[in-house]
């Protein structure tokens, strides 16, 4: 099958994809919220899979696990639930987020020839308002990337559903992904899970202030069948789920085709590493190489 083939979209897609406003929208706030692109007959298969997935139900499994992986278990009890790689484990799921118009909206907003899958999230977030799981601190997803060479990756925030306060939402901290970033150490290469909030909350606070900033939170109000997109730099969070039913969502990360690894020092020497290092193939220099169709396959690419 040719480029030309494998990635076409149809005129009624064509007319989902960011108009030239909304990129230049998108470039100053650092978020965007799509218009439909996915039926709901497709996002109520992903609940079905999700469901399956949770069961046991495996397309395969990674050949090693890496030691950063997010992967609940039904042993966990009832906490915020993070499997990562879902689009290599559930090829019901894969099948739908390789859906084109989701890479050719992210190749718009990024302004790239080339979109590839770096990594998804399935997440559940339990209806328990208490649950301190349920609360995701502000970050932003670059720091987590240090391994990367590119600056304009990109996520797809995907709920299974209306989306809303009530449910804890992702929240967005609105042009935050143009500040100039001050504080910075080794640990904001470590995940949020593995951090204090309260640190966190502090290092947004001290950025947008030495920014001049306000700290303008905006909550993703998604219809179902629709999806936000954020800058790898945004600074974003979420809330409790204090409605009686499951928050149900996809993080899908997404790099432009440029990307690759690069060897990131910490202060004592250490080279930070990314889950994908000790699992996808290796350049002809022998770095890992995050161009692996198995583990991150093209979603998109300009004709």
């Amino acid at each position: 099958m040719s480029v030309t083939q494998a990635f076409r979209l149809s005129e009624e897609e064509r007319s989902l994809l960011p108009t030239d406003d909304e990129v230049e929208a998108y470039a100053r706030s650092g978020w965007y919220l799509t218009r439909k692109l996915f039926t709901d007959e497709e996002v109520d298969e992903l609940v079905a899979a999700s469901e399956r997935f949770y069961a046991g139900e495996r397309s395969r499994t990674l050949p090693e696990r890496p030691p950063r992986l997010a992967y609940w278990e039904p042993s966990k009890g009832a906490v915020q639930r993070h499997n990562d790689y879902i689009h290599y484990e559930s090829d019901d799921i894969a099948r739908i987020l390789r859906k084109p118009i989701v890479g050719a909206v992210a190749a718009r907003l990024a302004r790239a020839d080339e979109i590839r899958v770096f990594q998804s999230t399935l997440i559940y977030k339990p209806p328990i308002a208490g649950e301190p799981s349920n609360v995701v601190p502000w970050h932003f997803d670059r720091h987590y990337w240090q391994s990367c060479t590119s600056d304009d990756m990109l996520t797809a925030f995907i709920p299974f559903h209306d989306c809303d306060v009530e449910l804890g939402t992702i929240t967005m901290v609105d042009g935050s992904h143009r500040w100039e970033e001050i504080g910075a150490d080794d640990t904001t290469t470590r995940h949020f899970a593995d951090r204090d909030n309260t640190d966190l909350d502090r290092m947004l606070t001290e950025n947008a202030t030495h920014n001049h900033a306000e700290v303008r939170k905006v909550p993703m109000i998604i219809p179902k069948g629709h999806m936000s997109f954020h800058h790898c730099r945004t600074y974003h969070g979420s809330g409790p789920n204090v409605s009686p039913r499951p928050r149900r969502a996809i993080s899908f990360h997404l790099q432009p085709g440029d990307n690759e690894y690069r060897r990131y020092h910490l202060s004592d020497g250490d080279v930070v590493t990314y889950n994908h290092d000790v699992l996808v193939r290796r350049t002809a220099d022998g770095r890992p190489d995050y161009a692996d169709p198995e583990f991150c396959p093209v979603l998109w690419r300009n004709a």
